[in-house]
């Protein structure tokens, strides 16, 4: 595992020598201990943990200092990777001042290296005011969680030419507006692909294909401990809550019929 560690600049120069940047999210000093180790370029700690934590529906409801808290353990356990914090719905968009605010928390409180936000053309404004604080910013567009309720549900974006052009439009904004990458989540694979050939800056996907920069997945989702939900994008590596429900049963098997502890587990 290379021991320098990930920076903005960094994922620049993957793009550029053509080699995939690796994400993955994580909500806890472990977990992202195990990533760091490994190698994963990037660890987002994503507001996916609202919906794979604490069990919400959806990621509304999540609060900034529930985000802060997740973020610190990460950052303490992250040596290598670049940590980014995602903006909670409301932390950014209801002013200017409000978003430099709250993003600066992100790396004063929480020791992450810059932040997520969701949001295209729409957004370049507060993104320009972030950066200019001195705070990286990876962009969000296409599928954004965070409008759900605009949306309806969760489905594929970029589907006809006027939110195609509006996609490939906000990508060539964020870039402009500073950006040090962009996910692209939900959209159809040859969109990502003209996007991603169209911008300098990487293109991190979810749900968008192969022709991304990168890739980023929920931790939850590949090692198969979210079980309400499984995304067509998600591929599984782990049937972990399969594993978990053995073991505690095993553990409670043995409790019940004095198994546990043996004279050898005792004092």
């Amino acid at each position: 595992m290379p021991e320098e560690k990930v920076t903005t600049k960094t994922f620049l120069e993957m793009k550029q020598k053509g080699e995939k940047i690796a994400v993955l999210t994580a909500y806890d000093y472990y977990t992202a201990k195990i990533l760091d180790e490994i190698g994963i370029d990037c660890i987002l700690v994503g507001d996916s943990a609202n919906m794979v934590f604490y069990g919400y529906p959806n990621t509304l409801s999540i609060t900034m200092d529930q985000m802060l808290y997740h973020t610190k353990a990460v950052s303490l356990a992250s040596k290598r990777a670049l940590v980014i914090g995602d903006m909670p719905f409301l932390s950014y968009q209801t002013s200017v001042t409000d978003a430099v605010c709250n993003a600066g928390r992100f790396l004063k409180e929480g020791g992450a290296v810059g932040v997520k936000i969701e949001g295209g053309l729409e957004m370049v404004e507060p993104v320009k005011k972030i950066i200019e604080a001195g705070i990286p910013v990876m962009g969000h567009i296409g599928l954004v969680p965070q409008s759900i309720h605009k949306f309806g549900k969760y489905s594929v974006q970029g589907k006809d030419k006027e939110s195609q052009k509006y996609l490939l439009d906000s990508a060539v904004a964020l870039e402009e507006g500073g950006c040090f990458s962009i996910v692209l989540e939900a959209i159809p694979q040859d969109l990502a692909k003209k996007i991603s050939q169209s911008i300098k800056i990487p293109t991190i996907g979810i749900g968008a294909g192969p022709n991304c920069d990168g890739q980023v997945l929920v931790i939850n989702d590949i090692l198969g401990l979210y079980e309400e939900f499984k995304p067509k994008f998600a591929r599984r590596y782990a049937e972990l809550s399969k594993e978990i429900r053995e073991a505690v049963k095993n553990y409670f098997d043995d409790v019940k019929k004095g198994k546990f502890p043996s004279e050898e587990e005792s004092f």
